[in-house]
């Protein structure tokens, strides 16, 4: 799979810690999303008796060795998606360095193809201050950016050529 964009596995673990599977839908991993969905509803089906629900559901906490099955598998679940959104990072800087760079700069304003689709580099985000590793800051708050957002998403700070100050 080349389509690869960057995630961030800490959102991805985050996801799968408060809704079982949403941490995969978030790496867009939908069949493995699912899969932790039905696991982690199983196990606590299975082993997690119907006494400990009903107090979980009542406000009282259960004991933990009624849930710690069904931890131990959302536990494995938020790992997974850490894990994975790692490896996903990790082969969109691969196909990243594999892509030969651009025959025009982005400052010119000149149009750049890419097979048979032209665009313009003023529609693209420019990678306005970036680090050594390619990763795109925010001029406003340093904070590293989606490279594919036309803002930063921690500031607001518009990016790119078309910024008005």
């Amino acid at each position: 799979m080349t389509d690869h964009s960057r995630r961030r596995p800490w959102l991805a673990a985050l996801l799968a810690l408060v809704v079982s599977g949403l941490g995969h839908a978030y790496l867009r991993r939908w069949a493995r999303a699912f899969g932790w969905y039905v696991a982690v509803t199983a196990t606590v089906f299975v082993f997690v008796p119907e006494s400990a629900i009903t107090a979980a559901f009542a406000g009282t906490p259960p004991a933990v060795d009624e849930v710690a099955p069904a931890a131990a598998v959302v536990a494995a679940s938020v790992i997974d998606a850490y894990v994975l959104a790692r490896r996903n990072n990790r082969a969109y800087e691969r196909d990243r360095d594999a892509t030969p760079a651009a025959a025009t700069s982005k400052s010119t304003g000149e149009a750049m193809t890419t097979g048979d689709a032209a665009t313009t580099a003023l529609e693209a985000p420019s990678a306005e201050p970036t680090d050594s590793d390619g990763t795109v800051r925010c001029p406003e708050c340093g904070k590293e950016t989606d490279p594919g957002f036309k803002f930063c998403q921690w500031c607001a700070k518009p990016l790119g050529a078309n910024e008005t100050t």
